[in-house]
């Protein structure tokens, strides 16, 4: 795949994964009763990303559904250049690796 057509990939599997995921202002609180099972692989082992919340909260909601529309947006504006930007395509190889 080249450039070009990896970012407009995973510029649009962002839009889709966007749609679906809970919309608005997110901010931490309180730990609700359920949670997803979300493990994070480090200095070979791993951690229950709920129970690092106070690492990965703030990781969480600056990264939101808000700020899918604006990356896929310049995403896109990077296919589009006169050249290729080499961040947007390094930001693209490591969400690809990533999104369904």
């Amino acid at each position: 795949m080249d450039d070009r057509a990896l970012l407009r990939t995973v510029a649009d599997r962002l839009d889709q994964l966007v749609a679906r995921t809970t919309p608005g202002n997110w901010r931490t609180g309180g730990l609700l009763a359920t949670r997803p099972e979300v493990v994070a692989h480090r200095d070979g082992g791993t951690e229950h990303v709920a129970e690092a919340r106070a690492g990965t909260a703030a990781w969480i909601t600056a990264l939101s559904p808000a700020v899918g529309p604006p990356l896929t947006d310049w995403l896109r504006a990077a296919a589009e250049a006169s050249s290729v930007e080499p961040a947007a395509t390094a930001v693209a190889r490591v969400l690809l690796e990533r999104l369904p």
